[in-house]
């Protein structure tokens, strides 16, 4: 079997670690081999952010790089597709394997639905409801053209039932959906004493629990400037009283310098992105989080921290259930409030699976490739 996996960002490496970890242990052992063969679009283009991936999460390196980072959504979408198509045509895969919702995803999609090739969505069914974020735009339109639906949480597998799924994919049989857990806290199980063990806080000038972390890349935020604004002033006024740490994504930074007040950086202990493990030891070890990354949402339960999410919505419905996580979009009020008023004491309640999630989907496509 011939697994054509597509990645191109940050989250995407992260997840696709445990699945591929698992293809090489399942080939290890058996005589059904699954040949994996990933192609890396190029979405994210910073060393820090794509490629360091690969080597510390002992990921296969990339059988083809197509560089396609730093254009518009259009038109990396339609290059991704072009070429992509024209990966399949030359591999011939039994199954098309995309992860998450980025433009990567949505490319894979329509490339190999198009081609009549089996799709297998790694998070689907997951909902911000927003339609004016990309990201939203990218998982409905995936979603309804794959073929094989992983969903996270019992939430994801029941707002693809309330939109009508399964429906008959791109090859006319009929979807399948399934709930296997999240992958990502596989990775995060299986990376977290290496974070722990490889890298110091102390080296860093940093205290346990002593710190907030925050990152700040989704256009919502970055492409508004009073939302930029707002958020920058409520990590001043937290700074004076907790340092505030955030790695700072290349192209929010532009953005300040360009259209805010660089002065919002000033006295923040701002730093280049980082690689996934030590991003890791940097979120076990914050007091609290504030992201509007949809990945460090889950992280940040998964270690016990308290997140507060700088976004109007989230698809991450559960942690906001549990009280792990506070929703504050851009309110410098609202956000310092969060701040003073979050629960500090957050436990695992298995929302997201057990740890196994990669093994359940590796079995299942076997199992449908055998069919």
């Amino acid at each position: 079997m011939k697994i054509l996996t597509i990645l191109g960002a940050r989250p995407q490496f992260i997840k696709a670690a445990t699945v591929s970890r698992e293809i090489q242990n399942h080939n290890a052992s058996d005589a059904f081999q699954i040949n994996e063969v990933i192609v890396h679009t190029g979405q994210h283009y910073d060393a820090n952010m794509s490629e360091v991936f690969f080597d510390e999460m002992d990921i296969p390196r990339p059988s083809y790089k197509l560089d396609l980072g730093g254009l518009d959504h259009g038109a990396m979408t339609g290059r991704m597709m072009e070429q992509i198509e024209a990966i399949i045509k030359k591999e011939h895969p039994s199954l098309i394997l995309v992860f998450g919702d980025t433009n990567s995803t949505l490319a894979g999609a329509m490339a190999g639905s198009k081609l009549q090739i089996p799709i297998a969505h790694v998070e689907a069914g997951l909902r911000s409801y927003n339609m004016g974020m990309p990201e939203e735009i990218n998982r409905v339109l995936t979603d309804r053209v794959s073929n094989y639906l992983f969903c996270p949480t019992e939430a994801a597998v029941e707002n693809l039932n309330n939109e009508g799924f399964p429906f008959s994919a791109s090859n006319q049989e009929e979807q399948k959906i399934f709930q296997v857990g999240d992958v990502m806290y596989d990775t995060t199980l299986f990376y977290a004493d290496r974070a722990k063990k490889t890298f110091s806080l102390h080296n860093k000038g940093l205290r346990e629990k002593e710190y907030a972390l925050c990152t700040v890349h989704r256009a919502e935020n970055t492409d508004d400037s009073k939302r930029l604004t707002s958020i920058f002033q409520a990590l001043q006024e937290i700074n004076k009283e907790l340092q505030v740490v955030i790695p700072l994504h290349p192209r929010t930074k532009g953005i300040l310098n360009q259209t805010c007040d660089p002065n919002l950086l000033e006295n923040l202990t701002v730093i280049e992105p980082l690689p996934y493990l030590e991003m890791q030891r940097l979120e076990m070890g914050a007091r609290v989080i504030l992201t509007d990354s949809g990945g460090m949402q889950k992280e940040s339960y998964f270690h016990g921290v308290p997140c507060i999410t700088l976004r109007d919505e989230t698809e991450w419905v559960e942690t906001v259930k549990e009280g792990a996580n506070i929703l504050v979009g851009s309110s410098k009020d609202k956000i310092l409030e969060a701040v003073q008023n979050i629960n500090f004491n957050i436990t695992q309640t298995g929302l997201y699976g057990n740890g196994d999630a990669s093994l359940r989907i590796l079995k299942e496509i076997k199992t449908l490739s055998m069919t």
